[in-house]
């Protein structure tokens, strides 16, 4: 059984209410380890140990002090790439092999941010004032809270860590309660890594407690927040009481759209590629596919083909395709919207329940699940179900698709198949979502912002925007030959 307290200035500690959480697989739902459960007084000590990191030597740091320690800690994640990975296969259910590709994608991240740490952080501008210069010049924001996701734990938290350390800033992490083994395992490679006291910091809890107390402080100069809707909207007006900065990425229900004219047998493996990973349980799934009608019937029967032969199973073992979602409560979340979806009149193609070997039976399996004849009112085609189930619409023109497409409260991400060159520019400029996609579906790499439109959230994550995220910009002017006004009392 693993064992896990929190880090708070330098020190491994209990919470001060020496409460503790059970982890479980969800595999088998079998306990797999007892962490520390925070408080908001647990939180009050770790922002006092950021802000004095901050106030501190860190908040002076020079760049090149900045990027030694991320290099460190990069290499150090790479070393550790296997039990970093099977930690995340344990602890979220996931297939190992897509816990390996995120540890890839983490040590990339934390090399990208390091190597932006080459660039100037300073630009002159014109200045209209003779004799003078105006100089800009970025500069961290401070004290940074984190609230990190439970479906891809430590790949979210690096999305957060990797710039807001390049910045200068310091940190309190919090990832989900649920899932927080490799994010507690990447603070003991900080540790390692020798950041000082009070750099980094991660405390485990709930979000009633330890994330209300980050978006509430008026010591924390920014919050950072991937997770649903309802939480980021609270998060906003709690971070209004000092107007903190406020970056949220708050998921998606992301239409993937195929034209007549694609390249089908492909689009069709894209499609699973879109949905299936996690078992379905990503912000980003391409879960709402609308198929233009000539191709419609063949569609869905060749996903239901495909569909049919995805292997569930135990993440661990060699074959297995998905695992099972997170949590009991999550899977009747899931099976309620499917519930909903017949009620609605939504046609059931395949799954829609539970799988019945005995060797699944003890985990949180769902099967995967289709669904045709769906239209644009269903809250199953506008609302996020966040597990494997594909939704099918038909459409017949562009013009409709586009605008049944934009027709959603979200805007994170969209995907679209054509060979048409003049389309793509056109469909490419409509589509009101953060990331579109042209004849792919769910690429990013940390080179490209990453973010969303409307209530998909504030902010971009990756790329140089998820830097500046992390930043202040500072106008300094300096006059070189100040002459007196005399303008007043003369």
């Amino acid at each position: 059984m693993i064992e896990k307290t929190m880090f708070i200035n330098g020190e491994w500690v209990e919470s001060i209410s020496k409460e503790r959480r059970t982890i479980q697989n969800p595999f088998d739902a079998s306990e797999i380890a007892y962490v520390s459960e925070g408080n908001r007084e647990d939180v009050k000590v770790a922002i006092k140990a950021a802000r004095k990191a901050f106030d501190g030597e860190w908040g002076r740091s020079d760049k090149r002090t900045r990027k030694e320690y991320i290099l460190k800690l990069a290499e150090l994640i790479k070393r550790d790439k296997e039990e970093l990975a099977g930690l995340e296969t344990l602890n979220t259910g996931k297939t190992l092999e897509e816990s390996r590709w995120d540890m890839d994608d983490i040590y990339n991240i934390f090399k990208y941010y390091a190597a932006l740490l080459e660039e100037d952080m300073t630009e002159e501008i014109d200045s209209p004032v003779k004799n003078s210069t105006s100089l800009l010049e970025k500069g961290p924001v401070g004290v940074c809270g984190q609230i990190s996701p439970w479906n891809y734990p430590l790949l979210q938290a690096s999305w957060k860590m990797a710039p807001a350390l390049a910045a200068g800033c310091t940190l309190i992490m919090k990832p989900s309660e649920i899932t927080p083994l490799t994010t507690i395992k990447v603070t003991e490679l900080a540790e390692e890594a020798g950041f000082p006291k009070g750099v980094v910091n991660t405390v485990l809890g709930p979000g009633h407690t330890v994330g209300a107390e980050l978006a509430e402080s008026h010591d924390v100069d920014l919050i950072s927040f991937t997770g649903g809707s309802l939480t980021g909207r609270k998060i906003m007006n709690a971070a209004s009481g000092n107007v903190k900065k406020v970056a949220l990425e708050l998921g998606g229900k992301n239409p993937h759209i195929i034209f007549e004219d694609a390249q089908v047998d492909v689009a069709v493996d894209y499609a699973l590629n879109g949905v299936f990973f996690h078992a379905g349980q990503i912000c980003s799934a391409g879960c709402r596919l609308m198929v233009q009608s000539s191709l419609y019937d063949s569609f869905v029967q060749s996903l239901k083909e495909r569909m049919e032969k995805i292997r569930l199973g135990n993440g661990f073992e060699e074959g297995t395709e998905m695992g099972p979602l997170i949590s009991k409560e999550h899977r009747e979340k899931v099976e309620a919207y499917v519930e909903v979806a017949k009620k609605e009149g939504a046609k059931l193609i395949l799954g829609g329940e539970r799988p019945k070997e005995e060797s699944l039976q003890k985990g949180h399996f769902y099967l995967p699940t289709l669904f045709s004849d769906c239209t644009n009112d269903m809250r199953i085609v506008q609302e996020e179900v966040f597990g494997p189930v594909i939704t099918v619409e038909k459409f017949e023109t562009e013009e409709e698709v586009l605008k049944r497409a934009n027709d959603t409260i979200y805007g994170l991400s969209a995907g679209f198949w054509t060979q048409d060159s003049d389309r793509i520019r056109r469909v490419s400029k409509a589509l009101r979502f953060g990331t579109v996609w042209v004849n792919d579906f769910n690429t990013y790499f940390v080179e490209a912002p990453w973010g969303g439109f409307k209530q998909s959230g504030i902010g971009r994550e990756l790329g140089k925007m998820g830097l500046e995220e992390y930043q202040e910009v500072k106008h300094i002017f300096q006059n070189h030959k100040p002459e007196a006004l005399n303008w007043f009392g003369q």
